[in-house]
């Protein structure tokens, strides 16, 4: 064996041995005083702590929230979407990531389709689903309760109907214009939405699994409807899907483990991009504007990056380069903390903001410390707005998150280009951020929807989590700000930032934008020596904490 070969397994199983004596070393023998779930519909939350009160552990009732949420939520997810679930085994002492996130179909070929269609609206816009694959996988592997169980919860949902929400049908009154005669029927019909036909798939589900959606009777509804309404879903897509187990982002930053989304989540290492270029700075002692403006700034490279380099792991090679410290340490001494960098001055994103009411986040703990952050998405509001007819499944518009049109923006404003091209079977890039984040004494389980915006948010969480300054309700609540690259402006929502900040940050050559409010946070806080569990629903949506009784 060669030196170099030597050396490389030495270093191989000294991060590993470092990873694994980290995840057993934070609180391991702590556990919380009950189970909760905490997600942005009510029924879906209590649809997951019925799965705790049945015996159930976090893995389940994530399960349940999830097939819940896509039928109370239809705007935001749904089997027609994705996701990715970030678990906490406790027994093992071990994090994973489930990738569930939508694949390219091999019709797309290499995008040349859609510089002639809609990548956002119609059925040529879904990606394959993968939460149905996602969500069999989690309980497959780390479950305890039958599938049927999990199910339950939302096949009684589908059935009986739930009554439109205010968010729901502001939701619908935007979006109204892009949905097919299946969809208005559906969702535009009276202040009750039932979903037979959707029901039917969920108990073909409990009963034979994953199969019949993507080999079996459902499949071969979908890809029917598909071929009649010009979609490019074909059955050979749906059977080649698999979802995948993929090694979290984790990182340390003055005494916290931040454990986030791998890629094809640009979140966890955007976060770590950002957290990096900050090692040596003490946020805690800074001034408010000093904070904010390094934040803007970090942000700002951060997504540059993003942009230019991310993509699918399996299919781009991200360069090996893009974390070092090293490089890092020099972002951070092109920061002046007196004026701020036009983003024409750091280089083209040739390579390769928009709403925040669509895509859904719930958080999971059990009474063992098993956790869950699921992040889903459908994309835009109510996704490509199309359903199905034969399945009632309503399909995703992720198509929109590749670069389809290398150079020009998406409808959150990012402007990306081949790192993220389409390419068939290809995973488009996201933003969706779950996250759990450990301190010597307590755990933050966070995730939230808001498109370009989701990192940001997560960010801002996470800086006021580590700082411990103000109330944990306030974390969810406050007013949030955000930089992407391009455009070149700082985004923020009303009250974020008072008139003294908004000129101090126009003197230092910030461009700002004030825009609506957006995200929908749903996270759980967890000090570990009480037990004691502090559930966080973010007063924008119309979410709730429920506890395991």
């Amino acid at each position: 064996m060669t030196l170099r070969a030597m050396g490389r397994i030495i270093r191989i199983w000294t991060a590993f041995l470092l990873f694994t004596v980290g995840c057993s070393a934070w609180g391991a023998d702590d556990f919380p005083s009950q189970g909760a779930v905490v997600a942005a519909q009510p029924a879906a939350a209590q649809a997951g702590v019925a799965m705790l009160e049945a015996g159930g552990n976090a893995f389940d009732a994530a399960a349940a929230t999830a097939l819940a949420l896509g039928v109370v939520e239809p705007g935001s997810s749904g089997l027609g979407g994705g996701g990715f679930f970030l678990l906490y085994i406790a027994k093992q002492h071990r994090f994973v990531m489930i990738d569930g996130r939508e694949s390219s179909p091999q019709l797309a070929g290499h995008g040349e389709i859609y510089q002639r269609k809609s990548s956002i609206d119609g059925p040529q816009s879904a990606g394959v689903p993968g939460l149905l694959a996602a969500v069999a996988r989690m309980q497959q592997h780390y479950g305890k309760l039958p599938r049927a169980d999990t199910v339950a919860p939302a096949i009684h949902l589908a059935t009986k109907g739930f009554t439109v929400t205010p968010r729901l049908r502001r939701m619908l009154d935007w979006r109204k214009d892009v949905l097919n005669p299946a969809a208005k029927r559906l969702f535009l019909s009276g202040n009750r939405i039932r979903q037979p036909a959707l029901a039917q798939v969920l108990r073909r589900y409990a009963k034979f699994g994953k199969d019949d959606f993507y080999r079996g009777q459902t499949a071969g509804r979908m890809v029917a409807d598909m071929q009649r309404d010009g979609g490019l879903i074909r059955l050979e897509d749906l059977a080649g899907y698999r979802a995948k187990e993929r090694r979290p982002v984790v990182f340390h930053w003055h005494g916290y483990r931040v454990v986030s989304a791998a890629l094809p989540s640009s979140g966890g290492m955007v976060l770590k991009e950002i957290f990096g270029m900050m090692q040596h700075d003490d946020l805690m002692a800074m001034d408010r504007a000093d904070r904010t403006h390094l934040l803007i700034e970090a942000m700002q490279r951060a997504y540059r990056d993003r942009n230019r380099f991310l993509g699918d792991s399996d299919q781009v090679t991200i360069p090996s380069h893009l974390l070092n410290p090293i490089r890092l340490a020099k972002l951070r001494q092109s920061i002046d903390m007196a004026h701020t960098t036009p983003s024409a001055e750091l280089g083209k994103s040739t390579e390769p903001a928009g709403n925040g009411r669509d895509t859904t986040h719930f958080s999971v703990i059990d009474r063992h410390g098993n956790m869950v952050a699921a992040t889903l998405s459908i994309n835009y509001g109510f996704g490509s707005g199309y359903v199905s007819p034969s399945t009632g499944i309503l399909f995703n518009d992720e198509m929109d998150d590749f670069a389809t049109r290398p150079g020009v923006p998406n409808a959150y404003g990012l402007v990306q280009g081949k790192a993220n091209a389409v390419a068939p079977g290809k995973r488009m890039l996201s933003s969706m951020t779950p996250t759990i984040i450990q301190g010597k004494r307590r755990t933050l389980i966070l995730g939230t929807p808001g498109g370009s915006r989701i990192i940001s948010m997560v960010l801002l969480t996470a800086v006021a989590f580590m700082r411990n300054q103000t109330p944990p309700e306030s974390w969810v609540a406050a007013g949030r700000f955000h930089h992407q690259f391009l455009p070149d402006v700082v985004q923020f929502e009303p009250g974020a930032l008072d008139a003294a900040m908004q000129k101090e940050l126009r003197a230092r050559g910030h461009r700002l934008q004030q825009v609506h409010s957006y995200g929908n946070m749903q996270a759980i806080l967890w000090d570990r020596p009480s037990g004691v569990l502090t559930l966080l629903s973010d007063p924008r949506g119309e979410g709730e904490g429920v506890r395991q009784q």
